[in-house]
């Protein structure tokens, strides 16, 4: 049975009309410490969390500043801290009296409201409960399944973005010393268009900048981003910028209050006025999945600039041959020809007609980036989640190419990562397609060859789980039937598994999602200390910007029986594998002992141990920062695509899914969106005004939604409000998960296989 659908009778919508963070997020953070029962523990953890011998929040990827605060979090992270460190429990005794059966219809939030899990647990099909189990039946049991597969690809070891670099190196080692490389992870769903477009343009899949370019910047672009809500921490370098005079262009559909005005809560002057810093100087709202158009209409003017010359928004004037870097493009690029004459040969009005933003406005976007002698491009979902994403990110590097911003102090890419360490789970090789060189090293550090074949990505796995070709689903972390795309086939499809595994803190989604035997592992979360045989343990975590650093628990662990993710991994590895070369009870009690075989597999962790002792991080580096292009071209490509030519059906609307300010990726911590203006419900999709009257609604009417798959089959997403909002003609946004039914398993984006949730086809129909 799925969640309910009912709408909230407590459900409100208003303007918010203050500014982001501020007092508001004192307030909250201070409210959801005291629903959580976890005013002492969790305020006893802030104060270490993001520290210099503390542990890093299990939140968001930003980076932590060298010089830092007593309090480096933010109002997200606080919430995620107090989720962790709550003092309700799922005991035994929880599962006692709630089936699953019972649980299926509760909806996420009331999950993930229980508590922390206690214990290790089986489920038992004669009495529809989970049971406690120890852990040695628990890692027998899981072992049995796995020996008796008849291939190693029967197996699917999915991998979240929460994990540490020890945990995900020790996974993706289990899943190729088994024998197979399936190992979907979160990037799956989220940047993997960044990483596939980045690889070939210049050669690496990650981020060019580090946290000192925002302070040299000239101008800063965020395309497709919320920080205030999916990257708080991110507004401070923001708000540094704007005060000192950095111009800031916001893009996004949506006008989103983080990216209008910021209050710092530690900065007790404007606190007291409550009076916000502004952040955009421009702020451009396209159609959704328009930004291709958008970043070629600025490139054609600034190719116009080229030849004509322009006037600046500063009033300067820029003569004629000084708006490409002709030096560094002839030097360092390949493709700008054909780059050049597919963009010159766009017009106006067809670039206005698919991007919603007018030829003036994007002239006057394309002069502040004429004006700047060093620019940083930000982007996250709103980039990566729809057909043309790759070739999108693309023309957003080639921007940036084009004035040499890649590679020069203030100027870069920055795809800004959505979960503390996903980052760190693809370099430690979670991917379901790894390099010959990496699966080389693997082989000469641990003495077994492991498979060379492609493997299973998020989607790819389902459609093989739905078809009956993986029997085993092992999830290390994460929530996988609420963070994939058609609710009802990934839910079937995981049900017609022999075996479901999921590794986790507390109760989600997935767990009453089961297949045949099923087992819920607990284990310790990123506050919690760790102490193995060799005493206490730390594990370390990636950055969105390629600095490594420590992460070490400080408070006591939730429940005496739970166990590491290094611990569990080992476990299960040492139960499922006879005779295997890698050391894993060995490994389990020493985690030195891990970066060690890091550092043997990987160069830029050489010396792992001792490079991060007494707090140190480590800068891992990035190719293309240091102008050596890796692609296989030994330049950088500007890479030309089609323009795309998106029509809608008449009456049809472009759906964005997206998260509430009290949601991180699949968790919900509330049922209210701040600065959205709602309070008390997620079943909302918000309209253009216009939109609603042209179909005879009124703000606040119930609706349906459907949308379509490629055969013209209707998928329902039933029962939700509309909300009138500050978005284009033609589009529309909802939260997530309660859309992702609405999101075809088929519908993914050219060459990454990420689903579309940032364009969905749908009609809105008023409930009779």
């Amino acid at each position: 049975m799925a969640e309910s659908s009912s709408v909230s009778k407590d459900f409100f919508h208003g303007p918010y009309r203050a500014p982001a963070a501020g007092r508001g997020a004192l307030i909250h953070s201070a409210r959801h410490l005291w629903q959580e029962k976890a005013v002492l523990t969790g305020g006893q953890a802030l104060l270490h969390m993001n520290q210099a011998g503390g542990f890093d929040c299990p939140g968001c990827a930003w980076p932590e500043p060298e010089t830092r605060s007593t309090f480096e979090f933010c109002e997200n992270g606080v919430k995620a801290i107090a989720a962790e460190t709550t003092t309700k429990r799922v005991d035994p005794a929880f599962f006692a009296h709630h089936t699953v059966a019972d649980l299926e219809t509760r909806d996420g939030y009331w999950l993930e409201q229980q508590g922390r899990l206690t214990h290790p647990l089986r489920y038992l099909a004669d009495t529809d409960k989970y049971a406690p189990c120890t852990w040695e039946e628990a890692f027998v049991g899981i072992g049995r399944h796995l020996r008796d597969l008849s291939h190693p690809d029967e197996a699917v070891f999915y991998t979240s973005g929460r994990a540490s670099n020890e945990a995900a190196f020790l996974w993706q080692l289990f899943a190729r010393a088994l024998g197979t490389n399936n190992l979907p992870d979160c990037s799956n769903l989220c940047h993997e268009s960044s990483g596939v477009a980045l690889n070939e343009s210049v050669g690496i899949g990650k981020g060019t900048v580090t946290l000192d370019d925002f302070d040299k910047a000239e101008l800063i672009l965020v395309i497709g981003q919320n920080p205030g809500t999916n990257h708080p921490r991110m507004l401070s370098e923001l708000q540094k910028a704007s005060r000192r005079g950095c111009p800031i262009i916001a893009i996004n559909p949506l006008k989103e209050k983080g990216l209008t005005s910021f209050v710092h809560p530690q900065d007790a002057l404007s606190m007291a006025l409550n009076k916000g810093t502004p952040i955009a100087s421009l702020y451009l709202q396209p159609l959704v999945a328009g930004d291709f158009a958008l970043v070629w209409g600025m490139m054609k003017a600034v190719f116009e600039a080229q030849a004509d010359g322009a006037v600046l928004p500063n009033g300067e004037r820029l003569a004629p041959g000084n708006a490409l870097d002709t030096v560094f493009l002839e030097e360092h690029c390949l493709g700008l020809d054909a780059l050049r004459a597919a963009v010159e040969a766009a017009t106006w009005g067809n670039l206005a007609d698919q991007s919603g933003i007018s030829e003036a406005q994007m002239r006057e976007a394309a002069g502040y980036y004429l004006q700047s002698k060093a620019t940083i491009a930000c982007w996250a979902m709103g980039l990566t989640q729809n057909k043309h994403a790759v070739a999108t990110i693309q023309q957003v590097v080639n921007l940036m190419l084009l004035r040499a911003n890649v590679g020069k102090p203030g100027a870069g890419l920055c795809p800004v990562r959505g979960h503390s360490n996903v980052q760190g789970d693809r370099t430690m090789g979670i991917y379901e397609k790894p390099s010959p060189e990496f699966l080389g090293s693997l082989q000469r550090v641990f003495g077994f060859t492991p498979p060379a074949h492609h493997g299973y990505d998020v989607v790819n796995a389902i459609e093989a789980m739905h078809a009956g070709k993986v029997k085993v689903f092992l999830g290390l972390g994460g929530n996988f039937a609420a963070a994939t795309p058609d609710t009802a086939f990934t839910e079937a499809a995981l049900r017609k598994a022999d075996l479901t595994v999921h590794i986790a803190t507390k109760l989600n989604r997935s767990h009453v999602v089961h297949g045949r035997d099923a087992y819920v592992i607990p284990t310790l979360g990123r506050s919690e200390i760790d102490i193995r045989g060799s005493g206490p343990q730390e594990v370390t975590v990636e950055d969105s910007m390629s600095m490594v650093h420590g992460s070490r628990g400080r408070l006591q662990p939730a429940s005496p029986h739970l166990r590491s993710e290094v611990a569990i991994v080992c476990g299960l590895a040492a139960a499922a594998l006879v005779d295997s070369p890698v050391p894993w009870l060995e490994l389990a009690e020493d985690y030195g002992l891990i970066r060690d075989r890091i550092s043997e597999v990987l160069p830029a962790f050489r010396d792992f141990n001792r490079r991060i002792e007494n707090g140190a991080s480590i800068y891992l580096g990035n190719s293309a920062r240091e102008r050596n292009w890796e692609n296989g071209k030994g330049r950088a490509l500007l890479v030309t695509a089609p323009l795309p030519q998106i029509a809608l059906a008449q009456g049809r609307l472009r759906l964005m899914t997206l998260r509430s300010h009290d949601q991180y990726n699949t968790t919900i911590y509330g049922n209210d969106d701040r600065y959205r203006g709602i309070r008390g419900e997620r079943r909302v999709v918000f309209m253009h005004v216009e939109d609603l009257a042209a179909r005879g609604l009124h703000p606040l009417d119930d609706i349906d939604m459907v949308s379509f798959d490629s055969q013209g089959r209707e998928r329902l997403a039933p029962d939700f409000r509309v909300v009138a909002y500050d978005i284009p003609r033609g589009c529309a946004a909802a939260y997530f998960p309660e859309t992702n039914v609405l999101v075809p398993i088929d519908s993914v984006a050219d060459r990454s296989g990420t689903p579309t949730s940032k364009f969905i086809e749908i009609e809105v129909r008023a409930r009779g």
